[in-house]
């Protein structure tokens, strides 16, 4: 088969700006809602969607240990879901090497992205 591949990255991209690091996505200009991920209206009502910033400080609302090895990853990793002010809630991983998992409304900060392209947190 020609012509398939693994297509676009399907994780949030930060913003190619300067400054503090944050992610590139969407509100719907009709109703408020925040996406990080591209979509051709908002699925909350179906409303337009124009260009926002995200982040860089947020809320875990969730984290975990993934203790698994995985192709090019070692080991314990953190995973992280942030609910980004005023934003969407995107995963990522904590940048630190720390291995227990942040507690559900932990402040957390954006410090940028894996050579993988993994969204990376920070305590703040």
């Amino acid at each position: 088969m020609t012509g398939v591949g693994p297509g676009p990255d399907p994780r949030p991209q930060l913003s190619p700006g300067s400054g503090a690091p944050q992610v590139a996505g969407w509100v719907c200009t009709d109703c408020g809602h925040p996406l990080a991920l591209p979509a051709p209206w908002c699925p909350i009502c179906r409303g337009k969607l124009a260009d926002a910033l995200w982040g860089p400080a947020g809320q875990v609302w969730s984290s975990t240990v993934l203790r698994v090895p995985l192709p090019g990853r070692t080991p314990p990793m953190v995973l992280v879901y942030v609910d980004l002010d005023n934003g969407p809630r995107v995963l990522g991983h904590v940048a630190n090497a720390r291995v227990e998992r942040l507690h559900a409304g932990a402040r957390v900060a954006l410090t940028g992205a894996s050579p993988e392209g993994d969204l990376l947190f920070d305590t703040e």
